[in-house]
């Protein structure tokens, strides 16, 4: 019986427009009354997604920032936060890489050092908590969940070709679109389902998980019902996941 749901956002659960299905939050009062978890699982930061799913917020379990946070309700379970050192090393490899904008996430806010067009505008849309700060500063003295790179060249074609020697041991995820994500190598979606899945007395088999972007990756392979919408990415198709359904 699947007592968890759990569902990444944009390009899976939400339409290509960034709306929600209708009759969603019905269906989600419909499987807490059940007993049965919902869980949202994006890459986006805990405030908007507690935003989004405003009208069930306490009746659900989030995994944000791409699983470097764990949350139910207003109440964060656990947070996998990079080291300052480990921050300040992430932003001198993006600085040196043009057209490349870090986003400091912290488990309240996201950062920008500069106000650059159109990268402010994105995280404006997608980073309800938002703000212009010193980057180097804020690392020093907040827990940074993760951050998030805009890649103007698109990543595939540019950070990714420049940053993974530069930033061993830590998790370089493309998210979608423009964007990357660097995290402790420890910060996945995978894990927050696994620490879900203790939290709750859960086995795998009792947990479904639909995903569509490479973030994706190691929940679905934590999960014994994993699916993938047909727009999935292409390299997460190709991926050993042959358990997943399409």
């Amino acid at each position: 019986m699947i007592r968890l749901i759990a569902t990444d956002l944009d390009g899976t659960l939400l339409d290509a427009e960034g709306k929600m299905p209708a009759g969603i939050f019905e269906t989600i009062e419909k499987l807490h009354a059940r007993g049965i978890l919902f869980c949202a699982a994006s890459g986006r930061q805990l405030a908007g997604l507690r935003e989004l799913f405003r009208p069930v917020a306490d009746k659900i379990v989030y995994i944000a920032e791409n699983g470097a946070i764990i949350a139910r309700g207003g109440e964060i379970l656990h947070t996998d936060p990079l080291p300052a050192a480990e921050s300040v090393r992430v932003l001198d490899a993006v600085r040196d890489v043009p057209g490349a904008h870090p986003l400091l996430c912290t488990a309240e806010r996201a950062y920008y050092g500069e106000y650059a067009q159109p990268f402010v505008r994105f995280v404006q849309l997608s980073y309800i908590s938002n703000g212009q700060r010193d980057l180097y500063e804020t690392a020093a003295h907040e827990p940074v969940c993760k951050i998030a790179v805009y890649d103007e060249k698109g990543p595939e074609n540019n950070c990714m070709k420049k940053l993974p020697p530069l930033l061993a041991g830590l998790r370089l995820t493309l998210s979608g679109g423009n964007w990357l994500d660097v995290s402790e190598k420890s910060a996945n979606k995978g894990n927050a389902m696994r620490f879900l899945l203790e939290k709750f007395s859960l086995s795998a088999d009792e947990c479904a998980a639909f995903g569509d972007h490479m973030n994706d990756y190691e929940m679905l392979l934590a999960c014994g019902h994993p699916h993938l919408p047909s727009n999935a990415y292409p390299r997460l198709k190709t991926r050993k996941t042959a358990c997943c359904r399409h």
